[in-house]
């Protein structure tokens, strides 16, 4: 395996469930839910490739700059509050990158096995649904060579992701007028608070995981990325 292979590995196994628990750790109270909006930029940060140790750390910095405040009449409710911190230590540690590290290797987060078993239950979700015969047809080919696809799970990632979008396309041109609406409006209620916090970038990505995201659920589809392996 190597070395770029292993560290897309560390980097993306369990991101959403140790940024999760990071976030509700640092705010003190286990039992706090992230949001759609949380969840969304959580997967637009993943997207970017933002490594998760930026992200815990953008965390941790957000928060000691809150405690430092005179005032904490307004809890932190959002990771969005996060967000640009997270993005300075992002920039941070693209500049002075680590040697590497040391120790046993990590467990291997994507068996194969556990791969295909994932992609397998997808195809079959889609197989049930109208419509959708070119995704499932895309998705039996990656199975029938996935030994080959394992062995760079970068770009096997990446497939997934460009036939997710493909999905979420023919999704969305079925949903009605006032589902995108509502979808829309509920995206810039839970934005609006932030929106001077984050860059142009940082909006638009947030503003399509999000989108996407709730196509999704509203069109009962899987998730293929490896990613949702976890």
């Amino acid at each position: 395996m190597s070395d770029e292979s292993q560290e897309w590995r560390l980097n993306y196994f369990n991101y959403f469930t140790e940024v999760e628990e990071h976030f509700q750790q640092a705010r003190g109270t286990a039992l706090f839910l992230l949001s759609p909006l949380d969840w969304a930029l959580v997967e637009s940060w993943k997207n970017a490739g933002v490594p998760l140790e930026a992200v815990l750390r953008g965390i941790d910095a957000a928060f000691d700059k809150w405690r430092q405040r005179k005032s904490h009449t307004q809890a932190v409710n959002s990771l969005a509050y996060c967000a640009q911190a997270i993005m300075k230590e992002a920039e941070a540690m693209a500049k002075n990158l680590p040697a590497g590290g040391s120790g046993a290797p990590a467990e291997d987060p994507f068996p194969p096995a556990a791969v295909r078993t994932h992609l397998e239950k997808a195809r079959t979700a889609l197989a049930a649904l109208a419509g959708y015969e070119d995704i499932t047809a895309s998705l039996t080919h990656i199975l029938e060579s996935l030994e080959e696809h394992l062995r760079d799970l970068q770009e096997l990632d990446q497939r997934l992701t460009a036939i997710e979008e493909k999905m979420a396309a023919i999704a969305r041109t079925r949903l009605s007028d006032d589902d995108l609406f509502a979808m829309r409006r509920e995206l810039d209620l839970q934005l609006r608070p932030y929106r001077s916090k984050m860059t142009a970038d940082q909006l638009a990505q947030l503003e399509k995981s999000f989108l996407d995201r709730k196509v999704y659920e509203k069109a009962g589809l899987p998730r293929l990325s490896l990613f949702f392996m976890v």
